[in-house]
């Protein structure tokens, strides 16, 4: 059995105006479906490591064998950042957050304003490619990081509540290089009843 792409839970045209259908199509279609071909193509070496989910593969990044690390530390966290991204976005979504993730926001925070500056300002500042994240933290809050590539806080052991990609493909059809505009825009898709339930898993 090999590793297969989730389906897109919406149209490509769905996140329009935010999120241009022609992205979306290049992003879930060409990149993402990428990182999973060579993620299958890495672990062909090591047929063993099929037992392992994509997400097991990126917690536990350090145990695979040295010669596909690299490999899978860039493939199969392509794989887990995007299936994340995609199920966290949807078509009318937005607006402030409700329910449990309000409340650790805002416990963490202070409030969803002081988060949205941070986490935008993490994207915007991260050189080249990578992602901006919210984390839990050892201490039970929630925390803005960033990494770069297709690196993931669970390979350091953290929890991902939920993460916004700003790899130029993510994003240069419709922006150019206005990263701060695509950042500001992505909130207006954000899905909080997916992103309670990522908080809720242990």
């Amino acid at each position: 059995m090999a590793y297969t792409q989730i389906p897109l839970p919406y149209d490509f045209a769905a996140l329009e105006p935010h999120i241009d259908a022609q992205t979306m199509q290049i992003h879930y279609g060409k990149h993402h479906a990428t990182y999973v071909s060579n993620l299958n193509a890495a672990i062909e070496k090591h047929p063993e490591l099929l037992s392992k989910s994509p997400t097991e593969l990126v917690k536990q990044v350090q145990t695979v064998p040295e010669d596909i690390r690299t490999a899978v530390r860039n493939n199969a966290g392509g794989d887990v950042n995007h299936t994340m991204f995609w199920q966290i976005m949807k078509p009318n979504g937005g607006g402030k957050p409700t329910g449990a993730i309000a409340d650790a926001i805002t416990g963490s925070f202070g409030d969803f304003e002081t988060l949205k500056k941070e986490f935008n300002d993490a994207g915007a500042k991260r050189f080249g490619s990578g992602w901006a994240w919210v984390i839990m933290n050892s201490a039970g809050k929630l925390q803005v990081t960033s990494t770069p590539n297709q690196d993931n806080p669970m390979s350091d052991g953290h929890k991902v509540i939920f993460g916004n990609d700003v790899w130029e493909h993510a994003y240069y059809l419709k922006y150019q290089n206005k990263r701060a505009d695509y950042l500001a825009a992505w909130w207006n898709v954000v899905n909080w009843d997916e992103i309670n339930k990522r908080l809720a898993t242990k």
